[in-house]
């Protein structure tokens, strides 16, 4: 019989670092700067929360769980924000390719987190290829106390570290701030015409700039929660895998809603740990059939999202595309 108690907690947590990316991302595209650098910047955010963890760790003191916590979270945060502050300068400044940098970013990203992430391996001297950060782990997956005696219900929603929590509402306060107040409206507005928001006084460089930085300031947590919760603190070069790219893929299945990838990030989540829970014996060419269902769902996502004909299903109309005043 299928486990529902236990697999529902695990999609959920293999979902979280899905769900900061699309949150991050789609604030991102609403600007009308297409971002595919966010599996870089989830790398960089995650090694600088290790990089900040590490240091602590070996510096002797006495660990206090508010700056175990503190530390690695401006950390990744300083750190994403000068990846999504870079994009911004080439991207929005400089006016270059938006695709192009995106993708350069993630080669970056990656590289520059392997490069400090193994940097640590060596300082370390361990016999495996990884870091464990057991104390800062320890204090990030603290889940609550009273969550075991709820059963199920407590197992199913309140068996997560804060930072989970922190994701949910990241994603319904971005969806309210898009949709119900004038600061939304004028990032839709810059995001769907350039022309006609700077024409009605909207300082649209500001608002791409903000927007990018702080969307990748979120999609940093993602690598953040990876590493000190998911992975239980242990940081391996190419770990991430394609979370990233999966995350961008969500933008476009939940139409550029953030409050609706809470769902759909879960639903990730658990297809990417299917294989785990259904049975396939011995034949691990099932098992490797199941592994490819997240790829499937997002084929077949992308291609039911083209076939929209409303507006409102549609990305923004400037996505992609650079703003340059002087063109108006």
């Amino acid at each position: 019989m299928f486990d529902f108690i236990s697999f529902i907690p695990r999609a959920v947590m293999q979902g979280i670092p899905l769900m900061l990316g699309c949150t991050g991302e789609t604030l991102t595209e609403k600007s009308g700067n297409l971002n595919l650098g966010t599996a870089g910047i989830m790398y960089v955010g995650g090694i600088c929360g290790v990089i900040g963890a590490f240091l602590y760790e070996n510096s002797g003191a006495v660990m206090n769980d508010f700056l175990t916590v503190l530390i690695p979270l401006v950390s990744c945060l300083v750190g994403s924000a000068l990846m999504g502050l870079l994009y911004c300068f080439l991207t929005v400044t400089l006016r270059a390719n938006q695709n192009v940098t995106g993708l350069a970013l993630t080669t970056f990203g990656v590289g520059l987190g392997n490069f400090f992430g193994g940097s640590l391996i060596k300082l370390v001297k361990t016999d495996v290829p990884s870091i464990v950060l057991a104390k800062t782990s320890l204090v990030f997956s603290r889940k609550l106390p009273f969550a075991d005696s709820l059963g199920w219900f407590g197992k199913i929603f309140l068996s997560y570290s804060f930072l989970a929590y922190v994701a949910v509402l990241l994603a319904l306060l971005s969806s309210y701030v898009l949709n119900r107040t004038r600061t939304g409206l004028h990032l839709r507005a810059v995001g769907e015409s350039p022309n006609t928001a700077d024409a009605a006084g909207i300082n649209v460089v500001r608002y791409k700039y903000a927007a990018t930085c702080l969307g990748s300031m979120v999609s940093g947590l993602g690598g953040l929660y990876y590493v000190m919760d998911y992975a239980s603190g242990v940081w391996s070069n190419n770990a991430f895998g394609d979370r990233g790219w999966l995350a961008v893929a969500l933008v476009i299945f939940t139409i550029w809603r953030p409050n609706v990838s809470i769902f759909a990030s879960i639903l990730f989540g658990g297809l990417y740990i299917l294989n785990v829970y259904l049975p396939t014996g011995t034949n691990l060419a099932i098992k490797e059939l199941y592994k490819m269902l997240p790829y499937v769902v997002t084929i077949i996502v992308l291609v039911i999202t083209s076939m929209r004909n409303k507006r409102e299903n549609q990305p923004p109309a400037s996505l992609g595309l650079p703003y340059f005043r002087e063109e108006r």
